[in-house]
């Protein structure tokens, strides 16, 4: 009988980490030994995974030996350094940072829409895409490959867990700090004085507000989240020359990234055949009866692992264009189950 690989979940306490580790424990066994590994300050602790009490292990270059498929979670310039010993130590390594997807060496890979690149890796790597570009593009990509995609016009509403756990305890502190005051937010600055200097990884306060930016700055006033996905999208799709405008924005949502989707193709849009094209893709639920208030909401797609699809309409001054809405669970199939998925891939080849 063939031996099960041996897997690594690298960064396995972080929020995405801890993710991971629940779906290893619900999702079919294709795995022998798991070995959860983290820095320093983690090492002892324990980790329920595949129904059992797993010890955190120092990310150590022993630590690797052995590793036949190691699962990345961690800051862009710990991937940096570490997934290349992974792969010089026997390991592939699926990447969920942002440190190797627009590397051409790199595939960027999304099961449901391009699974056969994850045999391409001259690096030994294969690289996970953005939270928010994976909530859109498994809608968008099946629309695609129907009507022939020109455009894409994207606003996002991204929530603090995208930001990572800082994110998460800074938007709970600073709504513990103005939950009290009924007048709060009705006059200019007192959400600033309440919340002070407790702005943890955003720019301004996030609690009763809306910031828009998220990421680092890029060229020509762009923020590094909104080039995610425009390049991301180019990529995945094989679209070099896609046409796409991003504008992303941090809301005081804990949970699920949405995106506002203007999608322009190259034939006539049918609504009801776009309805259809969504109900049959992979990974997508539709949810669109605004007469019944049904439409796609983080606070629905928050533990699920679909993106949630909704307020599909045709665009009003162009037949070849459909506006809809997609919201999905960042920490799910926005890193965790897009990763696992990819490794599970891996374990089959």
């Amino acid at each position: 009988m063939a031996r099960l690989p041996t897997l690594a979940v690298v960064g396995a306490t972080g929020a995405v980490g801890a993710v991971m580790c629940e779906l290893l424990t619900g999702r079919r066994n294709v795995w022998g030994e798991i070995r959860l590994l983290a820095s320093e300050r983690s090492v002892g602790r324990k980790v329920r995974c595949r129904g059992e009490e797993l010890t955190v292990q120092a990310l150590t270059e022993e630590a690797l030996d052995g590793v036949d498929v190691a699962m990345f979670d961690v800051p862009d310039e710990v991937a940096e350094r570490w997934a290349p010993v992974a792969v010089r130590r026997g390991a592939v390594v699926v990447d969920n940072s942002g440190a190797f997807r627009m590397d051409p060496d790199v595939p960027l890979v999304v099961p449901e829409i391009n699974p056969e690149q994850v045999r391409h890796r001259p690096r030994g790597i294969v690289a996970s895409a953005n939270c928010t570009t994976l909530a859109m593009i498994i809608a968008v990509a099946p629309l695609h490959y129907e009507y022939g995609l020109r455009e894409l016009v994207l606003a996002s509403y991204q929530a603090a867990t995208g930001a990572g756990q800082v994110g998460a305890e800074t938007l709970h502190n600073q709504l513990t700090k103005v939950a009290g005051d009924r007048m709060l937010g009705s006059r200019a600055g007192d959400v600033r004085q309440a919340v002070g200097d407790d702005l943890g990884p955003f720019p301004a306060p996030l609690a009763l507000n809306v910031v828009p930016w998220a990421g680092s700055l890029a060229d020509s006033g762009w923020s590094g989240e909104e080039m995610k996905l425009r390049d991301e999208s180019r990529k995945i799709l094989g679209m070099p020359d896609l046409k796409v405008s991003a504008t992303c924005v941090r809301v005081p949502v804990l949970t699920g990234h949405s995106v506002a989707v203007h999608a322009v193709f190259g034939t006539e849009i049918d609504v009801d055949g776009a309805r259809a094209v969504l109900r049959n893709a992979p990974g997508v639920i539709v949810v669109d009866d605004p007469a019944a208030g049904e439409f796609p909401m983080p606070i629905d797609a928050v533990g699920t692992d679909p993106s949630w699809v909704g307020r599909i309409r045709r665009a009003l001054d162009d037949p070849r264009a459909l506006d809809f809405f997609v919201t999905g669970d960042n920490l799910r199939k926005g890193a965790a189950l897009n990763t696992a998925q990819i490794a599970e891939l891996l374990a089959r080849t």
